[in-house]
């Protein structure tokens, strides 16, 4: 099973935002609370962080695309044991 990744709802008025930079790569290994993706909204640029433990199997939303609120821009796979 997979955790999807979405853009947070940072703001009223945000309504979309930039991914700027990802901070990790398909199949690297993420761990919870790790910052794994740099968006940037009207206001500021912020860091995202990986909602779960495990490894960054997709990226759906590449560098310098413009993506809604809520949009799922990855995906994060169990941790094998």
């Amino acid at each position: 099973m997979s955790i999807e990744v979405h853009v947070p709802q940072w703001g009223m008025g945000i309504k979309e935002c930039k991914v700027v930079s990802w901070l990790k790569s398909e199949g690297d290994a993420v761990e919870e609370g790790e910052p794994i993706v740099e968006l940037e909204t009207a206001k500021a640029t912020q860091e995202l962080e990986a909602p779960a433990t495990g490894t960054l199997t997709r990226i759906l939303a590449p560098e310098g695309e413009t993506v809604a609120v809520r949009t799922v821009i990855a995906e994060i796979g169990e941790v094998q044991a």
